[in-house]
């Protein structure tokens, strides 16, 4: 048999989506990432520039969703290190109201992070992943 190595920083599914900002708080357009069928490794985008999962409460009703997602420890810092972060969501005045979840975080050569999304990450009414509004490269 021949087996190849797989590189999750090589292998992804971008998820560019200019709705998921941070800086987002248009309630009159919201998306929900409940329905999506997650399958691999994400890098996340803001237009041309990396972007990631904050590792910060955010306000409820941001990022083109009601319930914005967070991680609530930080990313890895050695390259090719792969960590598991748990994530929550924010609603209704609590950081954290739904279930958390874990996912899967590496950090890979060049300064940017890859995600697993468990498939059971369909929590509340519309939440969604969201992303910081800095590339990653000025925070």
């Amino acid at each position: 048999m021949n087996f190849q190595c797989f590189d999750p920083c090589q292998n992804y599914t971008a998820l560019n989506n200019d709705w998921r900002s941070t800086n987002n708080t248009n309630i009159q357009d919201l998306h929900c990432d409940r329905n999506i069928d997650w399958q691999g490794w994400y890098r996340l985008f803001l237009g041309q520039y990396s972007a990631r999962i904050p590792e910060r409460c955010i306000d409820s009703n941001r990022c083109g969703t009601h319930a914005p997602l967070w991680i609530n420890q930080s990313h890895p810092t050695q390259v090719g290190e792969i960590v598991n972060r748990t994530v929550c969501n924010s609603w209704r005045g609590s950081c954290c109201y739904f279930d958390s979840h874990t996912i899967k975080v590496k950090l890979c050569y060049g300064n940017y992070y890859v995600y697993v999304i468990p498939t059971n990450v369909k929590l509340g009414n519309y939440p969604g992943i969201v992303v910081a509004d800095a590339p990653f490269l000025y925070q």
